[in-house]
């Protein structure tokens, strides 16, 4: 199976930018909860690109808060990566929040709530 250059660069951009990631949450304590990188799309030309990030916070303010401080901080998490990926061009980072970790979740709650019944049999003989 071939595997493309770009989807290489996913693999590689995610995990630099997960260890980017760790290192800031020691420079910025106000960056709280668990900070996930689920997947980094990256555009063929190398100029883009897409960083999707699960936050799990202790409420819904700090998850709102610590997302706020990564897309404040995409310039010095650019300027990182440009550091560790020897590359003629880093490319601009976009970070979004990826719903797919808290859908999950949400419909485990709901199939764990399913109670599963047998029928009731009955005898028409």
């Amino acid at each position: 199976m071939k595997i493309s250059r770009t989807s290489r660069l996913n693999g590689e951009y995610q995990k630099e930018i997960s260890a980017i990631l760790r290192r800031l949450k020691d420079k910025a304590p106000e960056l709280k909860g668990l900070i996930s990188v689920t997947e980094a799309d990256v555009a063929p030309d190398l100029k883009t690109a897409i960083v999707y990030v699960s936050i799990y916070g202790a409420g819904e303010a700090e998850t709102k808060r610590s997302f706020e401080i990564l897309q404040q901080n995409a310039g010095y998490i650019r300027h990182e990566l440009s550091q560790v990926m020897r590359m003629r061009t880093v490319p601009t980072l976009t970070f979004r929040m990826d719903g797919s970790m808290v859908y999950g979740a949400k419909m485990d709650e709901l199939f764990k709530q399913i109670k599963y019944t047998t029928p009731e049999t009955t005898d028409e003989e």
